[in-house]
């Protein structure tokens, strides 16, 4: 691509475009994460950052934000902004009366809602893929940040974890 030509959004197409997937999982391409690395000493570097995205959420493994832009809280000088459709990785979302458990059979994190619950996020293997793992409400709805070369897997991972008995 040279340097003044123009990205052309109609032919980007998601790592699980065209999956056939059950009622409870679908696909959120394409959103928007900007991964911000600092320390919360540096006060200017601090407030410039929360001047843009709003505050960062202060404890560990949790976000502040909503289904619609978020913040998330990956390690001590690490955040991930997520915001409208345009990014590296794709989002699955899970939900429904198996979802919880369906994720507990493939990672080592406590999804219970005494350990985990909205406002969570958590980094872990989910069926051997690496994710990142966000619960939206108490319903309870996950998003799962999955990178592209392990979308189609996770996705299949998935729907065969959510398939009826």
């Amino acid at each position: 691509m040279t340097a003044d030509a123009t990205f052309d959004a109609s032919r980007r197409h998601s790592p699980v475009e065209g999956f056939d997937f059950p009622p409870g999982l679908r696909e959120e391409p394409f959103l928007a994460q900007i991964d911000v690395r600092l320390t919360t000493s540096d006060q200017v570097a601090l407030d410039a950052v929360e001047s843009v995205i709003g505050p960062l959420p202060p404890d560990p493994n949790t976000f502040t934000g909503g289904a619609d832009g978020s913040v998330l809280w990956l390690g001590p000088d690490e955040w991930l902004v997520v915001g409208p459709p345009s990014a590296n990785r794709t989002a699955l979302e899970v939900r429904g009366p198996k979802a919880r458990a369906v994720l507990e059979g493939g990672c080592s994190i406590d999804l219970h809602p005494r350990a985990f619950g909205p406002g969570r996020c958590a980094q872990t293997l989910l069926a051997r893929a690496n994710v990142i793992v966000q619960q939206l409400t108490d319903e309870p709805v996950y998003r799962i940040f999955v990178r592209p070369s392990f979308a189609t897997y996770l996705a299949t991972w998935l729907t065969d974890a959510l398939a009826p008995d």
